[in-house]
């Protein structure tokens, strides 16, 4: 089992930043990934980001590209979401994810193949 418990979200004007945090409890040592997902229209869960725990790869939407960086702190079992130059866009509930097993390919983009999720942390944008 992995608890994850995100932080960091609020209110913010367009054009500013926001650091997300998601702290990781239970199996951390099984992680082989974990990401950022947020809902949006016509999906449940739209893929923001992710990285891996051991190798540090990182993958993001085309949306949050050079805007957003993941990055995690293994040693405080904590993944990290810095996001800059916000826009309204950006307004949604943020949830952090954990895979615990390795897989090859595009695997990432898809919500259902993470096996823990967060409770979500709500980013608001006011333009």
């Amino acid at each position: 089992q992995v608890q994850l418990v995100e932080s960091g979200g609020g209110l913010v004007q367009a054009g500013g930043s926001l650091r997300l945090s998601c702290a990781a409890f239970g199996r951390t040592s099984s992680i082989y990934a974990m990401g950022w997902f947020r809902p949006a229209p016509g999906k449940e869960r739209e893929f923001v980001s992710v990285i891996t725990w051991r190798l540090t790869s990182t993958y993001y939407a085309d949306s949050v590209k050079g805007r957003f960086t993941i990055s995690r702190d293994n040693t405080k079992n904590t993944l990290y979401l810095q996001m800059n130059s916000l826009n309204p866009e950006d307004t949604a509930v943020y949830y952090c994810a954990a895979r615990l097993s390795p897989v090859g390919g595009t695997w990432y983009g898809s919500g259902s193949r993470y096996d823990y999720w967060g409770q979500g942390t709500q980013v608001t944008v006011s333009s």
